[in-house]
């Protein structure tokens, strides 16, 4: 199993579980998602993140 750091969005905790340990709220991962040259919905995903 590989685990990968998470942060809480309420409280801006870093942790590896779900939920943060000091507040119980859900966490978010923080790592970007994967690059590949041949992303097919690169367009798709720039034009929805900067307009």
């Amino acid at each position: 199993m590989r685990f990968q750091i998470r942060k809480c969005i309420v409280c801006k905790r870093f942790t590896l579980k779900d939920n943060c340990p000091n507040c119980g709220k859900k966490t978010k991962m923080v790592h970007p998602a994967k690059f590949s040259p041949d992303d097919k919905y690169v367009r798709y995903r720039l034009s929805d993140r900067y307009n």
